[in-house]
């Protein structure tokens, strides 16, 4: 991931997740009204910083367990913010909880897929020219995301039990566990059965990769492995409490409810973005292909199973069927990545065609 020192704790990782923890404590015990609008500034500036701080300890326990751990890490960690997201707008009985985890999956696919890989290409091609990756591990990741995709967002628009989009009981839990099934498989074949796939080849001389970072200390990796998760879940309640009002601006500028899953999203997966990004400006793309692809692939692997298991246990509708124009969009995504990730070489171009989808999402999500 980045090559910043992991030799000591910066103070702001820190102090941003402890100062969260005391505002959400103020602001459920009363003290503070979460809907004024300046405790509402200070939630959304102290969701950026625990953000931050993210994957600032997320990246300390990479460097420490090394790739493609490190990814792994990270995606599941994000994953679990999402699929927290998720269920608590299900039960809370809002407008469009039927459609949310479908909307957020399929954002979260988009989002990564294109926008995300799409910057990574960009910036890594217009500094290095060209940058490659392992084959093996994006034809392996895509192969998997690609049934997962098509089975849980493409084949609900045609099959007779359910109706309307959605699966009846029974597929929805045999694809619940088909899903989970084939995600540990690929995140055993990626940590174990073949993990040299997801390693970045050694290449002497090449961009800014230089010398090995130094392994962070134990003490400092022991505070980062209690600090990550306690900054997602600061992420996580200070993201619910910006649910309502996000709600409410979506209703009042107008705008298409899916906008909400669009948010929801991106806010989960700003971690895996920026250290993606940072990965591509350190030419090391093998490690923004194995983020890019492992989050996608953790945001369908682990989110569908959850979602359904709420679904037939508390009796909730569940949509997961595609609207026509992202299906379009899906399908699109999927066939370009199997181009520009399928010889291992990418340049500034492979970015550009994905930034370019990238927009027609934009533009269909806010008007469809």
């Amino acid at each position: 991931m980045s090559h910043a020192s992991h030799s000591s704790i910066p103070h702001w990782s820190w102090l941003v997740p402890v100062t969260a923890a005391l505002a959400l404590a103020l602001i459920m015990s009363g003290v503070l009204a979460e809907t004024s609008v300046a405790v509402l500034v200070l939630v959304t500036l102290l969701l950026g910083g625990a953000v931050f701080a993210s994957v600032h300890h997320a990246e300390v326990l990479a460097a420490r367990v090394g790739e493609p751990f490190g990814s792994v890490i990270l995606a599941v960690c994000v994953t679990v913010i999402e699929v927290a997201l998720i269920v608590s707008i299900m039960l809370s009985g809002a407008e469009g909880n039927e459609v949310v985890a479908r909307d957020t999956v399929f954002s979260a696919i988009m989002i990564v897929l294109n926008g995300v890989i799409g910057f990574c290409l960009v910036l890594g091609g217009q500094r290095f020219h060209e940058q490659s990756f392992q084959l093996n591990a994006a034809s392996a990741s895509l192969a998997v995301l690609g049934t997962l995709a098509t089975v849980s967002f493409v084949l609900p628009n045609f099959v007779l039990a359910g109706g309307n989009g959605g699966f009846s009981i029974l597929q929805l839990l045999v694809i619940g566990v088909v899903s989970l099934g084939l995600y540990a498989t690929f995140v055993f074949v990626q940590t174990v059965r073949h993990r040299d796939y997801f390693m970045a080849e050694d290449r002497s001389g090449g961009g800014e990769i230089g010398a090995e970072a130094e392994l962070p200390s134990v003490r400092v990796t022991l505070a980062s492995l209690v600090l990550l998760p306690a900054a997602l879940l600061t992420v996580i309640l200070l993201a619910k409490i910006l649910s309502h009002p996000l709600d409410s601006a979506v209703a009042l500028a107008g705008l298409p409810q899916a906008v909400v899953g669009v948010v929801i999203a991106a806010i989960v997966l700003l971690p895996e973005g920026i250290a993606s990004v940072r990965a591509a400006l350190h030419n090391q793309l093998q490690n923004s292909v194995n983020l890019v692809l492992g989050s996608a692939l953790a945001s369908i692997g682990l989110t569908i199973p959850v979602v359904a298991a709420v679904s037939v246990v508390m009796g909730k509708p569940l949509v997961l069927g595609l609207m026509p124009e992202d299906l379009v969009l899906l399908v699109l995504t999927l066939f370009v990545s199997t181009l520009t990730l399928g010889t291992g070489r990418t340049t500034i171009l492979h970015g550009a065609v994905h930034l370019s989808i990238f927009a027609v999402f934009l533009l269909l999500a806010a008007i469809p």
